[in-house]
């Protein structure tokens, strides 16, 4: 059998090495959760859903430090901010616990008309079906509670996927569902590649697709959907902010050096495009040039470090290649612009960057920050709206007027308001539209996704 090595992306050491699964595996695995399904005396009552979820809650809860440094040194997240994407996790599954009864539907009114009188009509809502989910590096075990633990929470056996350079914390958390008495059909992890993996998508046993990963990626896998399967599809941005001439800078920078550096800037809404006023821009971009100057960068299972690798060595050539671009077409280097080493990247600040280069046009999913200088606010909006990624910005303004005007113009799905926009809690919804996604994340969003209605109408004389 094939094997997958799990290497840390810090200093390139070997981990573990897995078993591969292969065409037949994923076969296996979709039969066996169809089957689940199609079998309603195999479903799990909401009662035990619920016992079943507690429990996990209990077994995550006294493993925190194991869970985070398996996170930290598989996908590169500092130590401590693994320790929160740990902490988020517990909080995802209670969050689904606490709404596991509010999946419900409704009454639906009857005698409004001659021909629907002596009918009683309401929907209920039931589990969609097989889930399928395909999942990203950068949040090893988060990712996969919001994929996973949504479609348990409302019945429905789920597939997992999780990204081959981080599948360590993935299948531990499979081993915990298991462990807190989920049998086992109901959560299948599979680690595979991308050919073996085609059939959770074609399938027409799959009838929900959850995917986070790259838009190229995740627009192709849309079209291969079987009719009738629904899909959530989470994909990158490149989150602008606009900043005012009300604005704190002093308040501005360290949220701004912590959204656009956090995770080495992978994070599909970490700060990217800051337009701030031509009358302090350059002020501004030194100011967090020198913030990502002070950010510790390094092992990350270090407590101190603050930024640690990128996940491949290849990224940090990309980001580089990206950066050099940008500077040779008139960008002026603030700070960064180099390889710490094979797999780290100095935090880079660049003013003023060509509207036409990478670092302007697309994701860098890296810790690059660039920030243009505009001098009226429809002006800074038309830029910050002119990608065709949309997914979170922000606006940092003292001015409630301007408040208002910059965030009902934004194209976002969220728009954050004095803070950076890469902020997230569990219960939000969170999401792209336009070319960054479509459907909503969020456990109790993700819950409704993943359950249909079905309405009944009963019909007698005495009603």
């Amino acid at each position: 059998m094939a094997e997958l090595n799990v290497y840390r992306p810090f200093d390139g050491g070997l981990i573990r090495s897995i078993p591969l699964q292969s065409t037949n595996d994923v076969e296996t695995a979709i039969a066996t959760a169809h089957g689940l399904f199609e079998d309603r005396q195999a479903w799990l009552a909401p009662h035990q859903r619920i016992e079943i979820l507690e429990r996990v809650v209990e077994i995550i809860s006294s493993q925190v430090e194991l869970l985070t440094r398996l996170a930290a040194e598989e996908g590169g997240k500092p130590y401590t901010d693994s320790k929160v994407e740990v902490l988020r996790a517990i909080n995802g599954v209670k969050l689904a616990i606490e709404h596991i009864p509010q999946i419900k539907g409704e009454q639906i009114p009857m005698g409004q008309t001659a021909a629907s009188v002596n009918r009683l009509a309401f929907t209920i809502r039931e589990p969609i079906g097989v889930v399928s989910s395909i999942s990203a590096f950068n949040h090893p075990l988060n990712l996969i509670v919001h994929q996973v633990i949504p479609a348990l929470a409302v019945g429905c056996p789920v597939i997992i996927k999780p990204a081959l350079t981080t599948p360590l914390s993935c299948l531990r958390l499979v081993e915990i569902l298991h462990e807190a008495g989920l049998p086992k059909g109901w959560c299948q992890a599979i680690v595979c590649e991308n050919e073996a993996a085609s059939k959770l998508v074609t399938d027409p046993r799959i009838n929900f697709l959850s995917f986070i990963g790259s838009s190229k990626v995740g627009w192709s896998l849309r079209s291969q959907l079987a009719p009738g399967t629904r899909c959530a599809l989470e994909h990158g941005g490149a989150a602008p902010v606009i900043v005012d001439t009300s604005a704190n800078i002093e308040e501005v920078v360290p949220s701004l050096a912590k959204g656009g550096f956090y995770h080495a800037g992978q994070v599909c809404v970490s700060v990217q495009r800051v337009y701030a006023h031509q009358s302090f821009c350059r002020e501004l971009a030194i100011k967090i040039a020198e913030a990502g100057e002070k950010m510790k960068v390094g092992d990350p299972l270090n407590p101190n470090t603050e930024i640690g690798p990128l996940i491949l060595p290849r990224e940090v050539d990309r980001v580089d290649d990206w950066v050099q671009e940008a500077i040779e077409a008139g960008a002026e280097l603030l700070s960064g612009g180099k390889r710490i080493s094979d797999t780290c990247y100095a935090p880079t600040v660049l003013l003023n960057p060509p509207e036409n280069v990478r670092v302007s046009q697309m994701e860098i999913f890296g810790p690059v920050i660039c920030v243009y200088s505009y001098g009226n606010k429809d002006d800074a909006i038309r830029r910050a709206n002119s990608l065709p990624f949309a997914f979170q910005a922000a606006v940092f303004t003292n001015d409630l007027d301007n408040a208002l005007y910059l965030t009902q113009r934004l194209n976002a799905t969220a728009v954050m308001v004095n803070d950076h926009t890469a902020f997230r809690v569990d219960w939000m919804p969170f999401g792209g539209r336009d070319s960054s996604g479509v459907g909503l994340g969020g456990i109790q969003y993700s819950m409704h996704d993943m359950t249909r209605d079905k309405m009944l109408v009963f019909k007698s004389p005495s009603l």
